[in-house]
């Protein structure tokens, strides 16, 4: 054991020496230009000259730097001669972010140490939140939960304690909000987690900050994945993709890939899988991260196994497990022990699955043993305990303030009670005066209605008629044409304390109607009802002696005049809507033209009110339907333009509103 932890301790350096070359010599080259100050030394004299405080500032000048080693150490060095401290600590996290990603936690966690007594020494709350998120991270990253929980923990403390927290405390408080989030996932708590994350998903909406969409995203997916919800686990992670495509973070695509890789194996998706995960492989292997390299490597190495390539997968898990191992990866360690016991065991090979299974487990209890998770737990109830308790003080301070609303406020509501309810009784008052109306509106439709019905002209007429059959001892003709008479003013009278009745009621008082007034016609007029076969009469609904109005306008305008020829009139029911039914009415008679003339020419003009009053009766009738009525006249003509009669159309509403609301 000794001689492999020297050997690994020898690769880390000449590794990180590596790095460091690789960075001065692109820091060379990006030096190495034909201007005396470089564009990086012009940055630097601009953040110098005007030594900004806030991060935010800061980060808006060297942001484009933040990645190159060497640039952070020449900003460290100018810093520190022009005693600018915040210059200094933000340089410093920097470092540690680079040092970081390349998985030297250690070296991450030093720097970040100096850049926290740096902020200290500056007394700048912005920087000391930040470098402490930053050591809770590398902690994390060696998974180490403690002190990672540690740095958080005092990182949320005092970005909580700031009375107007600033874009970038906001952001950090997302950030300890989303490694809390992530000790639940330890805990095995996954619903705490999800709400930690999606309380830390509000604040980078807010802010519009991608990168901590990214993540949040990330850690939901991984929330559903563990309660095996793989639809909304795979949802998520696409999420968190879009927004690293679009910040274009090759750190983020490998995380997604290889989190997106292993909901496939689980859906027994291998192909797919094995394809991303490759292509997390290929990006982790070019940006440097041994945690995600041995990550994409065990994941790899599952992919095969589950496809039945077992000596490619053998040699893929057993590559992780030697840069797991090589970095002190524990949880990386245990997964590929674990894949490593799982394959050993299908080809037979029991010796190596028991020892690699027992090692898994050995090192999963230094993780996981008790008294981190009590130590965890404990934590995590205090700091809920505490965000309480700072609520209740809140609350308290602004409760003196409320009781004096308060007693206002009731003054406002009681008079705003009293208004409301003289508005409420004037409004109710109005709304029974306008119903009044209508109803007063509608007695008065329908006495005008049965006025016109029960017209002195027709009532004498018919019986005058009557009585020339009784002169002329025509007893049958008379005592026919008294039951029809006799029929039809009951049906009037009925239909007159009636709003609406059946459209077959309407057709045979219609019927009724017209046998009386084809006496005064010497039976002469062809009177013909048709209803087509999909119409039930006995289920529609009209108003109450509708149609008696047109039946009249034919008769008496376009018949009555007609001198010669056949006389008819074609009452036809049909449908050309669902939610209507149409009557027309066709005579044949002089048409409306010559009709207005022979009117005019008369001393004795007849004045009808019938039509005027139907429309109103259908414009009340059609206030609870879906629809309106609607009333249309045609004058028919025949090839060489002369009037041959007229037709009118009603389509009456019979679709509830009523009931469709229901």
């Amino acid at each position: 054991m000794k001689r492999l932890k020297s050997h690994t301790n020898k690769v880390t350096t000449i590794a990180f020496l590596a790095l460091l070359l690789l960075c001065f010599l692109s820091s060379n080259r990006s030096y190495s230009q034909d201007d005396p100050i470089s564009e990086f030394e012009k940055t630097l004299s601009t953040l110098i000259s005007s030594k900004p405080i806030q991060y935010a500032s800061i980060d808006s000048i060297i942001r484009d730097h933040t990645r190159d080693s060497i640039k952070m150490k020449r900003l460290i060095s100018v810093s520190k001669a022009n005693n600018y401290l915040e210059g200094e600590s933000y340089a410093l996290n920097a470092l540690g972010v680079i040092y970081r990603n390349v998985s030297y936690y250690e070296q991450s966690i030093s720097t970040h140490e100096d850049a926290k007594t740096v902020a200290d020494e500056a007394n700048n709350t912005e920087l000391k939140i930040v470098s402490l998120n930053n050591i809770g991270v590398a902690y994390r990253r060696m998974d180490l939960v403690k002190p990672a929980l540690d740095f958080h923990s005092k990182a949320l403390d005092i970005a909580r304690s700031v009375e107007n927290p600033s874009e970038t405390i906001s952001y950090n408080i997302a950030v300890s909000q989303n490694s809390i989030g992530n000790i639940y996932l330890i805990l095995e708590q996954y619903e705490l987690a999800s709400k930690q994350f999606q309380k830390s998903l509000v604040i980078e909406k807010k802010s519009g900050n991608r990168l901590g969409l990214a993540i949040n995203y990330q850690n939901i997916g991984y929330a559903y994945e563990a309660q095996g919800d793989l639809e909304n686990a795979l949802r998520n992670y696409k999420l968190s993709l879009e927004y690293n495509e679009q910040i274009d973070s090759n750190l983020g695509r490998v995380i997604c890939y290889n989190s997106i890789g292993q909901v496939y194996i689980k859906q027994r998706k291998y192909t797919d899988a094995k394809v991303i995960i490759e292509k997390a492989l290929e990006k982790a292997l070019q940006i440097g991260d041994q945690f995600y390299i041995a990550s994409s490597f065990i994941n790899l190495g599952w992919t095969q196994k589950e496809m039945g390539e077992l000596n490619a997968s053998e040699k893929n898990l057993k590559r992780g497990l030697e840069v797991a191992k090589q970095y002190n990866l524990n949880l990386s360690i245990v997964e590929a022990d674990k894949r490593l016991s799982e394959l050993y065991n299908e080809t037979g090979n029991y010796q190596l699955a028991y020892t690699h299974y027992k090692e898994s487990v050995d090192i999963e209890k230094t993780i996981n043993n008790d008294r981190n998770l009590r130590y965890v737990n404990d934590v995590i109830i205090q700091y809920e305990n505490e965000a309480k308790n700072k609520e209740i003080k809140a609350l308290a301070s602004e409760n003196q303030i409320v009781k004096s609303k308060l007693e206002r406020n009731k003054k406002i509501f009681w008079y705003s009670m009293l208004a409301l309810a003289i508005i409420v009784g004037v409004l109710v008052s109005l709304y029974r005066n306008r119903q009044l109306q209508q109803e007063k509106q509608i007695l008065t439709l329908e006495q005008d209605m049965l006025r016109s019905q029960m017209n002195p002209h027709f009532i004498f007429n018919s019986l005058n008629s009557i009585k020339l059959y009784i002169i002329n001892n025509e007893k049958e003709n008379a005592v026919y044409y008294l039951n029809k008479f006799s029929k039809l003013i009951r049906k009037i009278l009925v239909a007159s304390t009636e709003k609406e009745n059946s459209l077959e009621d309407e057709l045979e008082t219609m019927k009724l109607y017209m046998n009386i007034e084809n006496i005064r016609f010497s039976n002469e007029i062809d009177f013909e009802i048709i209803v087509d076969d999909v119409i039930n009469t006995a289920n529609i609904k009209v108003p109450s002696l509708v149609l008696q109005p047109f039946l009249e306008n034919a008769l008496w305008h376009g018949l009555s005049s007609k001198k010669e020829g056949k006389k008819t009139i074609e009452l036809h029911v049909y449908r050309t809507k669902e939610d209507s039914v149409t009557i027309s009415i066709t005579d044949n008679g002089i048409g409306r033209v010559e009709a207005d003339k022979i009117n005019r020419d008369k001393l004795l003009k007849r004045k009808s009110v019938g039509i005027a009053i139907t429309k109103a009766r259908l414009t009340n009738f059609s206030k609870s339907y879906t629809n309106d009525y609607n009333i249309s006249i045609e004058d028919l003509y025949d090839d060489q333009q002369k009037a041959i009669g007229t037709k009118v159309i009603v389509d009456i509403p019979t679709r509830s509103s009523i009931l469709q609301t229901a």
